[in-house]
């Protein structure tokens, strides 16, 4: 029996369940393997995804929309792209990712390939790569020790959730990471209703200021102003800010 159109094409899987798509937990590693890509493969099968095979074919799908742009931020750049375009999940990770690693080392994230049509794959890549999907990022290794541990060892927390796939490469040097869509959304859904529950807000009074509200709940500035994209300490009688 053939699938619908559109479920080739990637839509209409939200109901998949997150076993299928990430299957049982996994030994976290950055090292690459046979079996690590042949993993990232099944998992854009199991979501029916299509390996685009030229710049039409991307092209097409993100006149579909099941393409959506990158466009950098703050947080992130793209450098050498060829197409800044990923699938909306990815999108939501490296948004996520790069906010945080910005937070934690004052570097932003630089992504240096997403989307590549099979045509557009250098000679090296494996045949069972999922960058034709969109489901995958290549990240510049940041030169600092302290940046380089960080996000490795949220890849390696991640990979054992079993929602990414993460390998350290060596030529040229960078991470690549396959992004497991479906697990991925629901972890960003779970996680969002628990901070939500645990969500503490203050409302500022006369002749409060960050510092003051920062040393009340005992936490700090620059927390609050993550907290609250806040690009400096200027604030207002009545405005909510989010203390944790």
């Amino acid at each position: 029996m053939k699938l619908p159109m559109l479920l080739r094409h990637g839509i209409g899987l939200g109901l998949l369940a997150i076993f299928l798509v990430s299957g049982p937990t996994q030994s976290a590693s950055l090292r690459g393997s046979r079996e690590s890509m042949m993993r990232q493969n099944r998992v854009a099968h199991q979501h029916d995804y299509t390996f685009l095979k030229t710049t039409k074919h991307v092209n097409k799908f993100i006149d579909l929309g099941l393409l959506v742009k990158l466009p950098g931020s703050r947080d992130y750049e793209l450098d050498g792209v060829s197409f800044p375009y990923a699938r909306p999940a990815v999108k939501t990770f490296i948004e996520r990712l790069s906010d945080q690693f910005r937070a934690a080392t004052g570097e932003k994230l630089v992504v240096t390939s997403l989307t590549r049509p099979r045509s557009r794959q250098p000679h090296n890549a494996s045949a069972l790569s999922v960058h034709p999907t969109g489901m995958a990022i290549d990240i510049r290794i940041s030169r600092n020790r302290a940046a380089r541990r960080w996000i490795e060892n949220v890849f390696l927390e991640l990979e054992k959730k079993n929602l990414i796939e993460a390998t350290k490469e060596r030529r040229p040097p960078h991470y690549h990471v396959a992004v497991f869509p479906n697990a991925y959304k629901a972890y960003v859904k779970q996680l969002e209703r628990s901070q939500k529950r645990n969500m503490v807000t203050h409302s500022v009074a006369r002749g409060d200021t960050l510092w003051h509200i920062a040393r009340h709940y005992k936490t700090s500035v620059a927390q609050l102003r993550v907290l609250n994209d806040l690009g400096g300490s200027e604030i207002y009688v009545g405005q909510t800010l989010r203390v944790r």
